[in-house]
C-alpha cells in the first residue's frame, strides 16, 4: 500500500496544515494570554475558548452543504483568504497598542469563522487526494499533524510573547496561512460527477439535516461526544487561569503547560494503533474518559509545575484516544454523498459542546473559585460514562456504506423535467397471509431509508380484499430527488431490503411504479 505522502498535493498540503496549526495554537496562547492582561475576569478568558468554537456550531452545517454542493478548493481558498484577512487585523490592532476584550474576542470570533468554513471541505477533500487503500492512513496523518503542532505552537508561542509581545504571534499566525493558501491555489482538482444536477443550498441542508436524524450510527457518535466534549471543555477553557493565577506562571510557563498537552496527545497517537488493537473501541472510550476525569480533578490539586506537566500529558492522551475513536467512528457511521454534511453536525456538536462547557465552567470558577469548577467537570466526565454503556461505539463493526447501485433504472414514457413533482413510489408485494405481521417489522428499517434519503412520507398497506398483497408507498418531493434515491442507497441498505424481500412469493420480483403529479 502507496503512503498518502508520495501525493504530491497531499504532502503539500499535510506539510503546509502543520504550519497553519503552529500558527493557530501560537494565536491561542496569544489571545488567552491577552485576555489575563485586559481583564481580570476568569470569565472573560474562559470566553476566548468560547469566542474559538462558537462560529463552527453556528456555520458548521452550512459549511458541510456548501461543501457537498459546490467545488471544494474554492471554499477551502475562500476560507484561507478570510482567515489570513482576520489575522492580520487582530496583528494590526494589538501591535497598535489598540487592543481590548470585544475587539479580541471580535477577531477570535473572525478567525474561527475561517476555520468553521474550513473544517467540512478539508476533511470531505482528503479521499480526493489520496488513493482508496491510502485513506485510512492520511486521516491518521492529519490527526498526527494537529498534534505536531499542538506540541510545537504553545511552546514556540509562549517564547514568542515573553520576547515580543501577543502581537507578534498573531502576526507570525497570518503568515502561517500563506502556505496553505499557495498549494490549494496550485491545486488542480478534478471535476466531480455531474449526471445529476447539484443540491440546492436549501435543499442540501434539509438532506443533512434529515440524515442525521435518520442515522442511529452517526446519532451514537453525536450523544457520546455530547457527553464527553461539554465536561472536559473546562481544562481547555480553565488552564489559563490556572496557569497564571493558580500556578504563578508568565506565558512561556503557560505555552508549556500546552506543550505538554500536545506531548502526551502525540504520545497518544503514537500507542492507539497498538491499544485499538487489544482493547474493543468503547473500552478505549471509557478509559479516556475516566484517565480525562482524572487528570481534570488533578490539576486543581497541582502545587506547581513540575507536577502539572504529567497530569496535563495524561490528558492530552486520553483527549487524543477520545477525538480519534469519535471522528472515526462518524467517518464509518455516513456514507460519501452526505460526508461532508454529517461531518459538519459531529463538528457541530463537538464545538457546541466546548463552546457552551467553556461559558459554563468560566461562570461556575467566577462563582465558586476555579478548583470547584474543575472538580465538578471530572465528577459529570464520570457521570457522563452511563453513555457508554447506553450508546455504544461500534468501530469496526461499522455498517458498510458504500453505494450499492442497485436499484434498477425507473420504466419512464419520456423524459421528464427534474423540477417536477411530488413524486410517488408505490411498490407491491405478494406475501403469505400468516407472514404478513412479520413481513411489516422486517420493512420497518426500509422506512428509515426511504426517509433518510428524502422521502417525505412513507406508508405500508395491506389489499382489505386480497390477505398478503402489500403496498409500500413513499413520495418524494421532486423527480430529481427520487433519482438521488437511487444513488444514495448503499450496500447497508441493500442487506435491510433484501431481509424484507425474502418474503415475496411469486415467479416475478415485486412490482415498481412510479406516479408522478401532472405537469
Amino acid at each position: 500500500m502507496s503512503s498518502p505522502l508520495s501525493s504530491p498535493v497531499f504532502r503539500a498540503l499535510w506539510l503546509a496544515t502543520i504550519v497553519s496549526n503552529i500558527g493557530t495554537w501560537m494565536h491561542d496562547v496569544g489571545a488567552a494570554w491577552l485576555m489575563t492582561s485586559l481583564s481580570p475576569s476568569p470569565l472573560m478568558v474562559a470566553l476566548v475558548q468560547a469566542a474559538t468554537t462558537f462560529p463552527l456550531f453556528l456555520l458548521a452545517l452550512p459549511a458541510g452543504a456548501l461543501a457537498d454542493i459546490v467545488d471544494r478548493r474554492k471554499v477551502l481558498i475562500g476560507a484561507q483568504l478570510w482567515t489570513l484577512c482576520a489575522a492580520g487585523g487582530l496583528a494590526a490592532v494589538t501591535l497598535a497598542g489598540w487592543a481590548s476584550p470585544a475587539l479580541l474576542l471580535g477577531f477570535t470570533v473572525a478567525l474561527a469563522c475561517g476555520a468553521a468554513m474550513s473544517a467540512p471541505a478539508f476533511q470531505a477533500s482528503v479521499p480526493e487526494l489520496v488513493p482508496r487503500e491510502s485513506l485510512t492512513q492520511a486521516v491518521a496523518l492529519n490527526s498526527t499533524g494537529i498534534n505536531i503542532a499542538r506540541a510545537i505552537g504553545p511552546a514556540l508561542g509562549g517564547v514568542i510573547i515573553a520576547a515580543a509581545g501577543s502581537g507578534a504571534v498573531f502576526a507570525l499566525n497570518a503568515v502561517s496561512v500563506t502556505g496553505v493558501l499557495i498549494v490549494l491555489w496550485r491545486w488542480r482538482r478534478a471535476p466531480g460527477d455531474a449526471h445529476l444536477p447539484p443540491e440546492r443550498f436549501g435543499g442540501a441542508l434539509a438532506a443533512g439535516s434529515r440524515f442525521a436524524v435518520r442515522a442511529p450510527a452517526l446519532q451514537v457518535v453525536l450523544v457520546r461526544a455530547l457527553a464527553f466534549f461539554l465536561f472536559a471543555s473546562a481544562l481547555w477553557a480553565l488552564l489559563p487561569v490556572v496557569a497564571r493565577r493558580e500556578l504563578g506562571l508568565d506565558a512561556l510557563g503557560y505555552g508549556v503547560l500546552l506543550t505538554a498537552l500536545g506531548c502526551g496527545a502525540v504520545a497518544g497517537a503514537l500507542l492507539l494503533p497498538r491499544m485499538r488493537r487489544v482493547v474493543p473501541i468503547n473500552a478505549l472510550t471509557v478509559i479516556a474518559a475516566v484517565l480525562f476525569a482524572g487528570a481534570t480533578a488533578a490539576l486543581a490539586l497541582a502545587p506547581g509545575l513540575a507536577l502539572a506537566i504529567p497530569v496535563l500529558v495524561a490528558a492530552g492522551m486520553a483527549w487524543i484516544a477520545m477525538m480519534a475513536a469519535l471522528n472515526g467512528a462518524a467517518q464509518l457511521a455516513v456514507p460519501g454523498w452526505v460526508k461532508a454534511r454529517a461531518l459538519a453536525i459531529y463538528l457541530l456538536v463537538f464545538q457546541g459542546s466546548m463552546t457552551a462547557g467553556a461559558a459554563l465552567w468560566g461562570s461556575i470558577a467566577l462563582q465558586a473559585g476555579t478548583d470547584a469548577a474543575l472538580f465538578a467537570a471530572a465528577g459529570g466526565l464520570v457521570v457522563a460514562l452511563i453513555a457508554a454503556w447506553r450508546f455504544p461505539l461500534s468501530g469496526e463493526d461499522a455498517l458498510d456504506l458504500a453505494p450499492s447501485l442497485h436499484w434498477g433504472t425507473p420504466v419512464v414514457a419520456g423524459e421528464i423535467a427534474h423540477d417536477r413533482g411530488p413524486v410517488l413510489v408505490t411498490i407491491e408485494y405478494r406475501i403469505d397471509p400468516d407472514q404478513v405481521a412479520a413481513f411489516a417489522r422486517a420493512m420497518a428499517p426500509m422506512q428509515r431509508v426511504r426517509r433518510r434519503d428524502g422521502a417525505s412520507g412513507w406508508g405500508l398497506y395491506e389489499d382489505a380484499a386480497m390477505p398478503g398483497l402489500m403496498i409500500e408507498s413513499f413520495t418524494v418531493q421532486s423527480w430529481v430527488e427520487h433519482l438521488r434515491q437511487h444513488v444514495r442507497v448503499t450496500n447497508a441498505d441493500r442487506t435491510d431490503q433484501d431481509a424484507a424481500r425474502a418474503f415475496h412469493r411469486g415467479p416475478q420480483p415485486p412490482v415498481v411504479r412510479h406516479w408522478i403529479a401532472p405537469g
